[in-house]
């Protein structure tokens, strides 16, 4: 068998072996490829290659050479790895204690690097487009990050902050967030300090401004804002911004402020998927040096499916639980100590709530929904109801039906 049909076979036998979940998680994402005598495994993020080689390398290699004939040499590597050139030198890493230094000056969290930021559908092109912006700045400038709350756009601007401040210790770089800017204008215009306030921002060589929706209404700090922009895009400096909607949608801000946002390039943060999602538990959990089964990991991750922020909270409640009982975290306890606040979503999206909305919605009344016909007007938002209780509640399709 040659080492292209080898790899087919391989995923169709971890698709027997593995549960769905497990094989759309560790080992769809896959890739293999020739490399001289060896093979070269590739994987998304270094997460899922240290998954992979704790797990599931001595499988594969094991199919390799029964399939081949004999054992291969198998190296794995991160898909970014790739595209880096390998005659390049390595940049010697900083110390510890001075590149912590540095980041606080520049109101970083050290914790935050792309590292740590784990990738999946929901982020791909922010990350990218993030990554890029850390290794060759103003290549998109600016650069605007919108989502919801919870999605990482602190964490991936505050990435993009700590990547260039490794490869450039000299680099004048400052993380603030909207609020604080405000708080800035007003304490130079109480101290009559503009000019000192001008001379510092426009000395930077990058700025991470957080959530700038928190200037709509502020006509003062929407200028100096202005000019500041204009200045540093002017001075090929690197301005990277967040916000919870897109730019057009932002209240309160002028148009000739939203017009500018878009001169860069404009990607969004959406809600993790469920294999996201246990990706990220997964990944806190090793953080913290907890190991967390995967069945854990999906029950949070079936029940939390709003933002990253509500999904790390739970997985320290439960590593919470489990220290102060002295217990293993398992499935049973997972329950447990996440009881409280799945009776609250429970209890906050129930069929009742869902009918109530749908009804609602499509103008009917719940008892139409519950009654025999078979109209379109009834049974398309009957079964838009039925779809809805299955997808998030708990209830079997029996239940819900009844």
């Amino acid at each position: 068998m040659s080492t292209a049909s080898f790899w087919p076979s391989c995923l169709e036998a971890f698709r027997h072996e593995l549960t769905p979940q497990q094989f759309n998680t560790w080992i769809r994402p896959l890739r293999l490829e020739n490399a001289g005598d060896g093979l070269v495994l590739i994987a998304p993020n270094r997460f899922v290659l240290q998954w992979v080689k704790e797990r599931f390398v001595a499988r594969i290699e094991e199919l390799a050479t029964a399939a081949l004939g004999q054992a291969p040499r198998m190296a794995l590597v991160v898909a970014e790895e790739l595209v880096r050139p390998l005659t390049a030198p390595p940049a010697a890493a900083p110390a510890p204690a001075q590149s912590g230094r540095r980041s606080a000056q520049a109101s970083l969290n050290p914790g935050f690097s792309f590292a740590t930021f784990v990738a999946g559908k929901a982020n791909q092109l922010a990350r990218a487009a993030g990554l890029q912006v850390a290794e060759h700045p103003t290549s998109y400038n600016p650069l605007f990050v919108y989502g919801g709350v919870g999605l990482g756009k602190t964490h991936l601007i505050q990435a993009i902050g700590n990547h260039i401040l490794d490869t450039n210790a000299d680099a004048k770089i400052r993380y603030i967030h909207a609020e604080t800017y405000v708080s800035d204008v007003v304490r130079a215009y109480q101290h009559k300090a503009f000019d000192d306030f001008k001379r510092y921002y426009r000395s930077l060589d990058l700025l991470l401004i957080d959530d700038i929706q928190f200037f709509g209404g502020k006509s003062r700090t929407q200028e100096e804002f202005f000019y500041l922009f204009n200045t540093l895009i002017e001075a090929h400096k690197q301005v990277v911004i967040t916000c919870d909607t897109y730019p057009k949608e932002i209240t309160g801000i002028e148009e000739r402020l939203i017009s500018r946002f878009g001169w860069g390039l404009t990607v969004g943060l959406e809600p993790p998927e469920l294999e996201m999602r246990v990706a990220i538990l997964l990944s806190k959990a090793a953080a913290t040096g907890m190991n967390v089964d995967e069945q854990v990991a999906f029950f949070i991750a079936k029940h939390i499916r709003s933002n990253v922020r509500e999904l790390e909270g739970a997985l320290k409640r439960v590593l919470a639980y489990s220290s102060f009982h002295g217990q293993e975290i398992t499935l049973s306890l997972a329950k447990d100590a996440l009881r409280d606040l799945l009776a609250v979503q429970n209890r906050q999206i129930s069929i009742e709530n869902i009918q109530k909305t749908v009804a609602d919605y499509y103008k009917i009344r719940i008892s139409d929904m519950h009654s025999k016909k078979r109209s379109r007007a009834v049974a398309r938002p009957r079964q838009v109801a039925m779809a809805l209780a299955k997808e998030l509640t708990q209830l079997s399709l029996p239940e819900i039906g009844s």
